[in-house]
């Protein structure tokens, strides 16, 4: 391997006289690096940096959206005025991770990671000195933006230092951090809050942020660039149409109503921003989203499985707090506390289900994983028709239990089945489809529900919920498994 230069400095003192000196800071950077890159281990290194970037970046994510009583007594704002706070967000998210994902393929991913990271470490920063709802809402939607370049370049980077046979192990420790960060923060966030105000998870998260940031430096090799490659500008922007019109249509319409000239106006303007990028993709010389990857049967089947998959997980997880204060009379501390199980199921899973699915196989894992959603979602809705506690509880731990089942599969089976270049783009791909799923299933099942208190409305959203679900293991059944080398037996000597 080679090595870099130490970093040379000359120092010039009064009287003219010029020394050499060294840059220390800089020497002890570029020595820790070389030392950790040749590691044998580097790869793990790889992935605890990125999980720390990912910690950062989502474990206030629950303890915002459970405060914004709080927050809107403080800014003298409305609380649904203030549900961008999490709604805009997401739509920053959807507009920009494609283009991130490809900048990071065609510019280096590593390089995209730290810039992002740095940007969301700021916009924290600022978020803490909101000084009203519409900077509050203007700042953590800006802010997302940078966010966004994280997640498919911290992705990209544990996918390039990981075999293909092992990237689902690194995905169920990706899921463990993405579904625990936000009960962490829920956890520490809630006493926090209450003691000192809203923000000070903002001041707290910060210098997380910072830490993060600081670690991954050194750590953080960059990876290969494709040489003078373009960024399809055109097909990102007909993407980023399609998605935000039609994650807009569904938040707006279930606040002003489906029939509204405006929601209808989203809805048709999505498929044909769609088609648009279609269009545009097959003319590219250099598309954001190769086509070509959903004639790949992992990539298309993953992606319908964790679409369908995440509508079923999410839209439940929005409905069953109103179940149970309104039907089993819990307070909203106690229904807060219950709801935990099922991330924290989620969480201890997937790490688990990761090394499970090297012996048995993607394909299986994700089947089960999607299938045990399902079953989930009935037991839900026979829980909420029969007002039986038990199976609602039971429902919260299978559906987490479910979803950390798959989603290490289905991640890399996705990434799997793309060129190694093409990582950033692929992954930014799964991101966005998830963050779709996730929008539709809250949207549409707490239309369904209606806000009402009969067992019936309850039981007829999960049963939507399921419904979609069961696509989720149609999908899961097309996966093909990754081809793992032959376990080798030594024999006896004769």
């Amino acid at each position: 391997m080679d090595r870099d230069p130490e970093p040379p400095l000359v120092v010039e003192y009064p009287g003219g006289e010029e020394v050499p000196a060294v840059a220390w800071p800089m020497l002890l950077r570029r020595r820790l690096g070389r030392h950790v890159r040749e590691s044998d281990r580097y790869r793990w290194w790889v992935l605890w940096t990125a999980l720390a970037g990912l910690f950062a970046t989502g474990f206030t994510i629950t303890i915002l959206a459970v405060s914004l009583g709080d927050v809107a007594r403080d800014l003298g704002a409305s609380e649904t005025a203030l549900t961008w706070t999490v709604t805009g967000p997401f739509l920053a998210l959807a507009l920009s991770m494609p283009l991130f994902g490809k900048i990071g393929d065609v510019r280096g991913h590593r390089r995209v990671y730290l810039i992002g990271l740095a940007g969301f470490t700021v916009a924290t920063f600022l978020t803490a000195f909101a000084w009203d709802g519409t900077s509050l809402i203007a700042i953590r939607t800006l802010g997302a933006i940078p966010g966004a370049a994280t997640g498919p370049a911290s992705m990209a980077l544990i996918m390039r230092a990981f075999p293909e046979e092992d990237r689902v192990k690194a995905m169920g420790w990706w899921s463990l951090v993405g579904a625990g960060a936000p009960v962490l923060g829920l956890v520490a966030g809630g006493p926090l809050v209450d003691a000192i105000g809203w923000r000070s998870i903002f001041l707290l998260q910060t210098p997380i942020a910072l830490v993060a940031l600081i670690v991954a430096i050194p750590i953080l090799h960059e990876t290969p660039r494709l040489a003078r490659q373009s960024i399809d500008y055109a097909g990102a922007v007909s993407l980023a149409t399609a998605t935000v019109s039609a994650l807009l249509g569904l938040s707006v319409g279930s606040q002003i109503g489906w029939a509204e000239p405006a929601v209808l106006g989203l809805f048709a303007a999505a498929p044909v921003a769609l088609a648009m990028f279609v269009a545009i993709e097959r003319r590219a010389e250099h598309p954001l989203l190769p086509l070509r990857f959903f004639t790949e049967r992992n990539f298309t089947a993953s992606l319908v499985a964790q679409f369908t998959s995440n509508f079923g997980y999410m839209g439940g997880f929005i409905v069953t707090p109103l179940l149970m204060e309104r039907i089993f009379g819990f307070t909203v501390a106690a229904t807060s506390l219950a709801m935990i199980c099922r991330p924290l199921t989620f969480s201890v899973s997937s790490p688990v289900a990761g090394y499970v699915a090297v012996r048995v196989g993607e394909r299986r894992a994700s089947v089960l994983g999607c299938a045990l959603i399902v079953v989930s979602m009935g037991c839900f809705a026979l829980g909420a028709s029969t007002e039986m506690l038990a199976l609602v509880f039971g429902a919260l731990v299978l559906s987490g239990l479910g979803l950390g089942t798959s989603q290490p599969s289905l991640i890399s089976s996705a990434a799997n089945a793309v060129e190694t270049e093409n990582l950033g783009v692929a992954n930014a791909a799964q991101v966005m489809v998830t963050q779709i799923g996730v929008v539709a299933g809250i949207q549409v099942l707490s239309t369904v529900q209606g806000g009402g208190s009969s067992t019936g409305s309850f039981t007829v959203a999960y049963l939507v919920g399921g419904i979609v679900a069961v696509a989720g293991i149609v999908g899961a059944a097309f996966v093909q498994s990754a081809d793992r080398p032959a376990r080798l037996s030594v024999a006896e000597a004769a």
